[in-house]
């Protein structure tokens, strides 16, 4: 049974407590460097219990996913297999992919496997590659993928976290996944979103979550990645399951087999002899030229 302490009793105690207890680096724990995203709260942590709160489990969480190692990620070569989803159900057998990854903007994915299906995505422009030349991609699969790379966790914790403007706040907790989780929410200058729930037992992060306004409908959509069975590589704990959900039911789900990081990526990879055919056209009956 919880017993409740005299006022001044508890006072006593809870001053001999923070005169006793060790400063975090004598308990053990690293301090987070002074260079990392996070540094920018420390003033308005001071004041705000809520961005405190917020400041030290994303601490915590780039801490858990490698530190240094993890920021310092500029490269990212992936093989695994990639499922996709309609209205809950699985909508084909499951593709091979491997994955070429150069931050901030460049990937390169080849499907199949022959290996013989590329999507190239390089700054805001897209393509896919076949046995029939270059394609460019359609402009909503471009809109989607770019939709999802400005509010990917590379790119909140890199880009939003140090950005002047940016706003972070413990938003409680809630069930992700069968786990309890802290929910951080982000707000970037431009008044956009992101929630990230973690896991206060690994400091990881379970699920990253952001809104957005459909353009055609004009519906407000959810979209979020949940991530799983994490495996530290070179340094870096990484989910080796990504689920994608969209507005509450599964979309596509990704297992790794290998990964590797900071490896050099030829520049011919992300490199393209321009759009050589119009699907749309050759749909129509139209040759190629």
């Amino acid at each position: 049974m919880l017993r409740l302490f005299p006022f001044s009793i508890s006072l006593v105690v809870a001053f001999s407590a923070l005169a006793q207890s060790p400063r975090p680096a004598e308990r053990g724990v690293p301090v987070p460097p002074s260079s990392w995203p996070t540094s920018q709260f420390v003033a308005t942590a001071a004041k705000d219990p809520s961005v405190q709160k917020a400041k030290q489990i994303l601490d915590d969480m780039i801490r858990a996913l490698g530190g240094e190692s993890y920021l310092n990620v500029r490269t990212m070569t992936m093989e695994g297999r990639s499922y996709s989803f309609w209205q809950g159900r699985p909508s084909g057998l499951g593709v091979l992919f491997w994955r070429f990854w150069e931050w901030p903007d460049k990937d390169r994915v080849e499907l199949t496997k022959e290996r013989d299906v590329v999507e190239l995505n390089v700054g805001d422009k897209g393509y896919e590659i076949t046995y029939k030349g270059t394609a460019s991609q359609d402009p909503k699969q471009i809109d989607d993928y770019l939709r999802r790379r400005e509010h990917a966790l590379e790119t909140v914790v890199r880009k939003w976290l140090p950005a002047q403007g940016t706003i972070i706040l413990y938003s409680g907790t809630a069930i992700v996944e069968q786990t309890l989780t802290d929910e951080v929410m982000l707000f970037n200058a431009a008044n956009d979103s992101v929630t990230i729930s973690v896991d206060p037992r690994s400091h990881l992060p379970v699920r990253k979550m952001f809104s957005y306004r459909d353009p055609v409908d004009r519906q407000k959509d959810d979209d979020a990645d949940i991530y799983a069975n994490y495996r530290m590589v070179q340094g870096v704990n990484t989910p080796f399951s990504v689920v994608r959900m969209q507005n509450g039911e599964m979309r596509s789900q990704r297992f790794i087999n290998t990964v590797t990081y900071n490896t050099e990526l030829a520049p011919t990879l992300f490199e393209t002899k321009g759009i050589t055919y119009n699907p749309q056209k050759q749909e129509s009956g139209q040759k190629p030229k």
